[in-house]
């Protein structure tokens, strides 16, 4: 009996160093590392983006709801393309991954501080933010590695 249960808190303690072994470490949104020209050369998580759950992404209203800004015909099929942004048909010939992960990490700092994209991975919320908002992210860092490795698609 007791040789059993120690054999089984083993096998319980493997497992579960294995299932924590195999989940992505994520870098904290304050220790980003920008470059001097505001790419993003380090991934956020030791694993590689997933370009189909960056789609599901890009055009879920309720995570990075990229198409009320940005026109994208991958993404044809989905309703309500916006023109406040440019189109990012051909964005991955524009911009290394980089420049990407940068620029959907935090746009104000790629581009100008009066930009409306927000910064997806960015605790700078700007102004008047809803008080539920402020200490958090609007992506995780697996989520914008998804979407930086979907946005590299679009060539």
């Amino acid at each position: 009996m007791r040789d059993n249960l120690k054999t089984g808190l083993l096998g319980l303690c493997f497992t579960v160093m294995l299932v924590g072994y195999g989940h992505a470490a994520e870098v904290a949104p304050a220790d980003v590392k920008f470059t001097d020209d505001n790419s993003i050369e380090a991934s956020l998580t030791d694993t590689e983006g997933d370009a189909d759950s960056g789609k599901e992404t890009f055009v879920a209203r309720k995570l990075g709801n990229c198409l009320a800004c940005h026109a994208n015909k991958d993404a044809e099929n989905e309703l309500f393309h916006g023109s406040v942004g440019p189109a990012l048909d051909g964005v991955a010939d524009r911009y290394s991954t980089a420049q990407l992960r940068g620029i959907v990490v935090n746009a104000k700092k790629m581009f100008t501080a009066d930009t409306v994209m927000p910064g997806f991975y960015s605790l700078e919320v700007g102004k008047n933010p809803r008080k539920e908002s402020i200490g958090k992210t609007i992506l995780t860092a697996e989520q914008i590695e998804d979407l930086v490795a979907y946005l590299g698609t679009l060539k």
